[in-house]
């Protein structure tokens, strides 16, 4: 037997001592009308409204492979950083080491006063 209640602007439902509290926040999201009728298209396509299509997509937990694809990500953007912090500290020394040869550079090329 299924029992619906209203309470606080939402509705219960009660069914074997399960309690499902049904979808009754509204989110607007901007898109663009070529990304609007894709999901419409999506939608008609899986047999469920555009809602149900954004949340079921939503909700999902990520596959195995997706997770793996994740972490690799991650992790690329670890030795990214690392890669760039390298490359900023050698570029430093190199800036370091062509000062001092233009320095040096210029002391031999300018005569000396007495």
């Amino acid at each position: 037997m299924i029992e619906w209640r209203m309470s606080m602007c939402m509705l219960i439902r009660r069914q074997k001592d399960d309690l499902f509290l049904m979808k009754t926040a509204r989110l607007q999201v901007l898109t663009t009308p070529a990304f609007r009728d894709w999901l419409r298209k999506e939608a008609r396509n899986a047999g469920v409204s555009v809602a149900e299509l954004v949340r079921t997509r939503c909700e999902r937990k990520p596959t195995g492979e997706e997770q793996a694809v994740a972490k690799l990500a991650a992790d690329l953007q670890k030795e990214v950083r690392r890669a760039q912090a390298s490359l900023r500290s050698g570029l430093a020394e190199a800036t370091s080491v062509l000062a001092e040869l233009k320095a040096n550079r210029q002391r031999r090329n300018v005569p000396e006063r007495a």
